[in-house]
């Protein structure tokens, strides 16, 4: 499972012109799932995500998490994390998860992150969406739940 998290002061999504999710300050989650991926890793990148330190305390020092801010998620569901660029000039997303199995874990990382408490919103699984956002910082991070174990 990979995610790309930005710090953001705010962030919304937008699908056939309505607003279907939006946060204020917190984290913009862009979720890929892929064929190996199951309850496990989701588990596992939801208690990294709301525990990363990557929120500024009052020294200015990246020292808080997403908990110690009661911040706000907006997660985005997008299996393109998952591509493969080895050859060619056209990306392969062969890696990715079928929805069968993505929408599920995608479903579950939304009920395990709300479980800490948090306000979480999120896109539409499988549509055309526009995210607006204001990166904070700029914060960008990569996790992989490859890496972590």
């Amino acid at each position: 499972m990979r995610a790309l998290l930005q710090r953001v002061s705010s962030a919304r999504v937008t699908v056939d012109e309505q607003v279907v999710g939006q946060i204020g300050p917190g984290l913009l989650v862009f979720l890929g799932v892929s064929h190996e991926d199951g309850a496990e890793q989701v588990q596992q990148l939801v208690a990294k995500i709301v525990h990363l330190r990557i929120f500024e305390d009052t020294e200015g020092k990246m020292n808080r998490s997403l908990l110690d801010l009661n911040g706000e998620l907006l997660a985005v569901s997008q299996f393109t994390l998952y591509a493969n660029m080895r050859r060619g000039r056209r990306p392969s997303f062969t890696e990715a998860a079928p929805p069968s199995l993505a929408e599920p874990l995608f479903e579950l990382f939304k009920q395990l992150t709300a479980g800490y408490g948090l306000s979480v919103a999120s896109g539409i699984f499988g549509a055309t969406m526009q995210i607006d956002l204001c990166n904070e910082g700029p914060v960008t991070i990569w996790l992989d739940t490859d890496d972590l174990s």
